[in-house]
């Protein structure tokens, strides 16, 4: 599997998969979740409505992620995922992890060999972008060696993803991602 950083806007990404940084009411907000909802059209609103009025009536947990066409995006899918708010006292790096993790489960069932990731957690929600970057480069890493059925959260490893692509929204995020990918293997 490929992994690389760039900077970039995630709206224009030509891969399978965008992921949002979403926000538990699935209905839209600021930063990557507005961007998403802004670039996807008014479909990507209605499904996520949907989703909250069947599967999800009470939104969507921290660490967990639900998938949504595309709709006027490139990418064909967008997989919404919920980080922890370190604002609020959510600073469980299990929960950021399973942000990627569930990201990657979903980007599998629908048949995906790309994703492109935001830096989820970072910006509006308080996380420190340098450990965003490294828990991300981590969990994706772990993914790709699969050397283990699961995960201690229970998440099931890839097949057929073939490019993770975390794109940052500053020169400071794409260099912190940088500093997670140039590090040794843990």
């Amino acid at each position: 599997m490929q992994i690389e950083a760039v900077r970039g806007d995630i709206t224009t990404q030509d891969v399978d998969v965008v992921v949002n940084a979403a926000n538990s009411t699935l209905l839209g907000g600021g930063g990557v979740d507005g961007a998403l909802h802004a670039a996807a059209g008014p479909r990507l609103l209605e499904a996520c409505r949907r989703l909250r009025r069947t599967t999800h009536p009470d939104g969507l947990a921290v660490g967990d992620a639900v998938v949504t066409p595309g709709f006027d995006l490139p990418a064909r899918w967008v997989v919404h995922t919920v980080g922890p708010n370190w604002n609020r006292d959510q600073r469980e790096t299990a929960d950021l992890a399973s942000c990627f993790a569930r990201s990657l489960e979903l980007a599998v069932e629908v048949g995906a060999t790309s994703v492109a990731f935001p830096a989820v957690s970072a910006g509006a929600y308080g996380w420190d972008v340098d450990e965003v970057a490294d828990v991300a480069v981590r969990t994706v890493r772990a993914w790709e060696a699969g050397s283990e059925p699961a995960d201690e959260a229970g998440h099931t490893h890839p097949a057929g993803v073939e490019l993770v692509r975390f794109v940052l929204f500053s020169d400071a995020a794409l260099a912190a991602f940088r500093r997670a990918l140039d590090a040794p293997h843990r």
